[in-house]
């Protein structure tokens, strides 16, 4: 069996196991000796469940044999499942101190749709506590990094799973996204990373939190690799507050193998949620996108941003709000990080009115924002304002509101489509200089991750290769 199997994308991978070029069991088992040998540098797991893994995998072997294999285009790959999220019997420590021993009573239903496509599950990946920040750092595992540069964040909140899938400890890997916590991870470790439409994924057996922000996605290498994922994470359950269920006739895979129409894209390059510059690096991910774009045949058209830091008042009250509301048992306070406390403290100031009227303040603006872009098939945005950041770097434990505002100054273009519950994709459009990769942000019409989709992976045939692995 090589040894390079984690350099195949995970369509690659999954037809290898398909025509016996290798098990699963021996497909599983690679990845995890990279895990052992790699896991802890790169902060991506907070825990590794190898002998279920394994158990998975030699069932998915025993199926083929027998011939009742799932017709699924991911069978036999890797892949983890974010610590915010429920695999039964298996410990989910929202990234905090305080669940640090709390095991899982059943498994998320998306993760029943994983385990039912012959998806691997190899263990928790990294978050910061309860998924807050936009950097993996927390008080139970190891920093995230990225691979391309061991002093530098993976970013977060699904740190974790990037670093995972950017060192080959993975397939690929689901995240979850509440103000771009798949798209920045993905834009610091050079993948591709899908937020999908609000209600796309559903949140059962639990339920979406008040103000709707966060959705549940894919990040992998290729766009065909992501898609396929979000294929199998998709779907809802009954009482769900938002569904939009998937249509048979065509899925996600489909349209990265798709060739878009020549179609019409604004784009725009002033920060949403604060007024800072943007990093040079960035901006030109950002040209050469729309260099590349227009290059091939669409429109692409200078456009007002959708909205400006005088609408992020309502957002971070739901943010706060959120965190205030978080069922914590008594007496934990002390082991909260202090953006946790900070925030909790800011969220218990507010009355039910406040998170109301920011409620309604949001869907006025999202209102309001895709009526000015709704003539537009996407809107081309940079991904971040800054090239990745040193572990350590945003984090102020001394000054959680300084703390607060260096991660809106670093990711100031994607919590607006939280808001707006629009789908969004990070691309990985270029490296620089010092070799970091730099991602650029495509969003699309409401419910309509296809084209987006279909898009993306025609910049990445365009493209052709990209540079190799971070640490390989």
């Amino acid at each position: 069996m090589a040894d390079d199997l984690h350099r195949l994308t995970a369509l690659e991978q999954s037809r290898g196991v398909r025509r016996g070029d290798y098990t699963a069991v021996e497909l599983t088992d690679h990845h995890l000796r990279r895990t052992e040998d790699l896991g802890q540098q790169v902060g991506a797991f907070i825990t590794v469940t190898a002998d279920a893994a394994l158990r998975q995998a030699e069932r998915i072997d025993k199926r083929l044999a027998a011939g009742d294999a799932p017709d699924s285009p991911l069978l036999g790959c890797t892949a983890p499942v974010k610590d915010l999220d429920l695999v039964a019997g298996v410990r989910c420590t929202f990234g905090s101190r305080v669940f640090a021993d709390f095991v899982a009573p059943a498994d998320a239903h998306f993760v029943k749709r994983m385990r039912a496509a012959g998806l691997v599950i190899s263990g928790k990946t990294n978050t910061p506590e309860f998924g807050l920040p936009c950097y993996t750092e927390n008080r139970i595992a190891p920093p995230a990094r990225t691979p391309w540069d061991l002093r530098r964040s993976a970013g977060g909140s699904s740190g974790g799973a990037a670093a995972a899938v950017a060192t080959g400890l993975a397939a690929v890997a689901q995240g979850s996204d509440g103000g771009g916590s798949i798209r920045i991870p993905a834009s610091v470790t050079g993948l591709v990373g899908i937020k999908p439409a609000r209600g796309r994924v559903g949140f059962g057996p639990g339920v979406d939190e008040l103000g709707e922000l966060a959705v549940l996605g894919p990040l992998a290498r290729t766009v065909a690799d992501a898609a396929a994922l979000l294929d199998v994470l998709i779907g809802g359950s009954p009482g769900d507050t938002f569904a939009h269920p998937h249509p048979p006739e065509r899925n996600f895979l489909a349209a990265a193998e798709d060739e878009p129409a020549r179609l019409r894209i604004g784009r725009y390059r002033k920060p949403v949620i604060t007024d800072v510059d943007v990093h040079p690096d960035c901006l030109a991910a950002y040209e050469q996108a729309s260099g590349l774009l227009s290059d091939l045949g669409h429109d692409v058209e200078d456009i007002d941003r959708p909205f400006g830091p005088d609408a992020v008042d309502a957002f971070e009250t739901v943010w706060a709000g959120s965190v205030a509301s978080l069922p914590l048992p008594e007496g934990v306070a002390a082991e909260l990080m202090p953006l946790t406390a900070w925030l909790s403290d800011k969220g218990r100031g507010y009355s039910a009115a406040d998170a109301f009227r920011a409620i309604r303040r949001m869907r006025l603006v999202t209102r309001s924002a895709i009526e000015q872009s709704i003539a537009y098939d996407a809107v081309l945005t940079p991904a971040l304002a800054q090239v990745p950041a040193l572990v350590g770097g945003l984090r102020d434990d001394a000054d959680p509101a300084a703390d607060f505002e260096a991660q809106k100054a670093f990711t100031p273009f994607t919590a607006p489509y939280n808001v707006t519950g629009q789908p969004a994709l990070s691309f990985p459009m270029r490296w620089n200089d010092a070799g970091l990769p730099i991602g650029v942000q495509l969003v699309g019409r409401p419910r309509d991750e296809y084209t987006i989709i279909s898009l993306a992976a025609q910049m990445e045939r365009a493209v052709g290769d990209r540079p190799g692995h971070g640490m390989w």
